[in-house]
Order: structure tokens, then sequence, then C-alpha cells
């Protein structure tokens, strides 16, 4: 084969999977195991001490899962990966080895409510704190920095407006004040964007979305680009500086590029134990061999319906990015071309008791706090998925009293309009 780049159709199916040496098996198997035998005590031992990659618990490392974090740093342009059991816990696993009581991070303030609740409430519980701005103002995000800021975080494409924001510009600011840009790209998925491409240094998912794609499991995935220099300052004592429980190691002079990822395994996983478990994994591996093809259809369904409610009477307006009409349009076609994803909201006439009734009204989208599956879905963000935020908060994220959610499935187009205009006709009637 010659040393051209494979491309994303085919790097989904084959990067990360191997025929299974023992037995030849095609497909990545389940290693449902706990722990694994060891050749040797001086192979015990070296395993522990990481002075050789293996298999010791599976709360650290699994085949199956290793496949998988494999397959996502490949599609993401990444070094390495570190899976685990959920979106959320990709959050904070993400900042575990960057932050120290007192730290904080900057913040959109366009994010999905539970990621708002755990930046707002759950992290001051590590000492941790978040300052949230509006990322399309670059001057208010860079004069949110001072000594104790150690990242920057945000959504590629924001859950639930739809919003996209532009990383080039973020990372820029990210570089300027030395600290990492951290990416939720699971709107996206890695076929729509790639943070890394645009300079941020980490990209966490919720691989319960689009990359598993049939709301079967839930999972997380830190990538790690393999790009920051965690030695160039002091700020990062926990990638730089000796780490007591080995023995002294530096993780960042002894793993390089793959500083944080080793982190992510031997004191993320092993301390917070955040585990994804082997089928979790099967499914995911499963569910991104056709993830360039649901994307395609996503988009195009998208697209499609968001043109129609823009068009309705009975809808005040649309959040969606790929239609023409929106002030994120040429963001869109410069730094997401294949697409500006699959959700966004809409204003229902009516306001909040419209927007319950519609959500009571439809047949094929499904009612549920979820999105990136094949199924198209609905929701009513206000009360439910951002019911805990301020009405102030719930409006900055573009979940307003008024918004009902939509994630596009891969269903006909025709046949989503249809069920959207008879469960409108029943909301405002």
């Amino acid at each position: 084969m010659t040393d051209t780049p494979l491309g994303f159709d085919t790097l989904q199916i084959h990067a990360g999977a191997r025929p299974d040496p023992a037995t030849g098996a095609r497909q990545v198997p389940i290693y449902q195991t706990t722990a694994y035998v060891f050749r040797d005590a001086d192979h015990a031992a070296a395993l522990f001490n990481l002075q050789e990659v293996g298999y010791i618990y599976s709360r650290l490392t699994n085949p199956t899962v290793a496949a998988l974090q494999e397959r996502v740093a490949t599609l993401e342009g990444g070094a390495g990966a570190v899976c685990c059991s959920s979106g959320h816990a990709a959050q904070i696993m993400a900042l575990f080895p960057l932050m120290t009581p007192g730290d904080n991070v900057i913040v959109s303030t366009r994010l999905y409510g539970g990621s708002i609740t755990q930046f707002s409430n759950t992290i001051k519980r590590f000492g941790w704190s978040a300052t949230f701005v509006d990322f399309d103002d670059l001057d208010a995000v860079e004069a949110a920095s001072d000594a104790k800021t150690k990242a920057i975080f945000c959504e590629s494409i924001s859950n639930p407006g739809g919003y996209l924001t532009d990383i080039p510009a973020i990372a820029k600011i990210a570089d300027t004040i030395g600290v990492p840009l951290i990416v939720d790209n699971t709107l996206a998925s890695p076929y729509l964007c790639k943070p890394i491409e645009m300079g941020a240094t980490l990209v966490v998912h919720s691989m319960t979305k689009y990359l598993t794609g049939n709301g079967t499991v839930t999972g997380g995935v830190v990538v790690d680009s393999g790009n920051f220099d965690w030695s160039a300052s002091d700020k990062f004592p926990s990638l730089s500086q000796p780490e007591p429980a080995y023995h002294g190691l530096k993780f960042h002079e002894t793993f390089g590029n793959l500083a944080f990822t080793f982190h992510g395994i031997a004191i993320g996983l092993r301390d917070l134990g955040m585990t994804l478990n082997p089928q979790a994994a099967h499914y995911t591996l499963m569910g991104i061999e056709t993830l360039s093809l649901r994307m395609q259809r996503h988009v195009e369904n998208a697209v499609k319906v968001a043109n129609w409610l823009e068009q309705d009477p009975r809808v005040d307006f649309v959040t969606y990015a790929g239609l023409a009409s929106s002030p994120y349009a040429d963001r869109a076609a410069k730094i997401y071309p294949k697409g500006a994803g699959a959700l966004f909201a809409f204003a229902v006439k009516g306001g909040y008791e419209a927007c319950v009734k519609l959500v009571d009204s439809v047949e094929i989208f499904s009612h549920v706090a979820n999105l990136g599956d094949t199924r198209s879905l609905i929701i009513h963000s206000a009360s439910t998925t951002h019911r805990q935020l301020t009405p102030e908060q719930q409006d900055a994220a573009g979940a307003g009293a008024n918004m009902v959610r939509l994630s596009i499935g891969i269903e006909d187009a025709d046949d989503l309009i249809r069920d959207l205009d008879q469960a409108l006709a029943k909301a405002t009637g």
C-alpha cells in the first residue's frame, strides 16, 4: 500500500481494528474480563511502574476499549485518547490533570444545561471555578483570564441552539494566555469538525450521541492532540513535575506527546474510576463504522426541516446555522463546510404552553432527553435539560421558554415535516 493517508470513510472502519491474533475474529471482540494474567513478577512490576504498556485491570485498560480509543484519536487527528463512562465524565477527566484548588476555567455561555450546572456548581466541590463568557466577544474571553486560569472550554456546535464556535479564534486566545483549549465536539463529530486542526489541545465527546448513533450505551472520550508543551511553565505540575505515586516520574518528560493520555489512564481512571465497559465500547465501535454516512443524512434532513420551519407562520425563528439567513452562515461555510450539524432549536408562537403541547403531539419524533440518535428527537429544554438554570441562563444558552430543540435523525425528511406540521397545528390552533 502507498503512503497516501487513508480517507475518513476507511479509517472509521479500520482504525484500531485488527484481526484477533488468537482466533482471527474480524470484528473487535468484547474482552469481558476484569483482569489479565502477567507473564511473571517482572512483567507485573514493569506494568505497574509504567515501564511497559499492557493490560493490568479493566478499570485502567481493556483491549476492546483500547481499540475504540485508537479509532477516535485517529479520526480526530490526536496523539491518543482515554475513554470513560460518559460525556460528563470526560469533561471532569479533561480538567483533572490541569486543575488544582483555586484554579478556574473560562467557559462559553452557550453550553448544554447539564454542563452549565457542572461548571457552575459541581466543580466547586473540587475547589475549581468557572467564568462564563460570550465567546462571540473575543476581547471578553481574553480579559476573563488571570494567573489561575488553566483552560478554556467550549462546544464546537452548542446544545441546544446549534451555535457555532469560532474555534480558530478561541484557540489563538488560548495560545496567548498559555492554556489548553478544550472543545466538546459531540454535536459535530470528527466528520463535520476537526478542532485539533484548528488549534484545540483536547477534544471531548459524549460518545452516547453521534459516535454510537443508536441510543444504546453511554460513553465519553478525551482526545489529546499531543501538541501542548506541558513543561513550558509551572501551570501544570501534574504533568510536568514529579508524581509521588510513581516514584517521582514526570509524565511529560517520560511520555512526551502522550503525557496527557498516560496521565488520564494511570491517574485519572485509577483514582476516579470513570471506566467505560467493553460492551459499550463494542457498540460504539460498530456505530462509528457508519458515522460519515449517518452525518451526511443528518445534515441533509436538518437543512430541509429547518428551511420548512423558517417559512412556517407558527414559528418565530429557527436557530440553525445551516440556514442562509443565520448570522453564523459565513462561519458555517468557513469552519464547518460539510454541514452545521443536525441539532437546532426553534421558537414557537404561543410560548411555553405551546411548546409543551407540541412535544406532546408529535408521532414520529421521540420526546427524550438525548440527541444524535438515528431517530429524530424532540424536547422542550426549558422544562427539562435546562430546567435548573435561571431564565437569564436559559436565554443565554438558547433554551428560552419558547424554544423547542430538535435532533434530526435519518428518517425520510418529508415524514418529519408532516409530523411537525400536525403537531404545530395542535399546539397553536
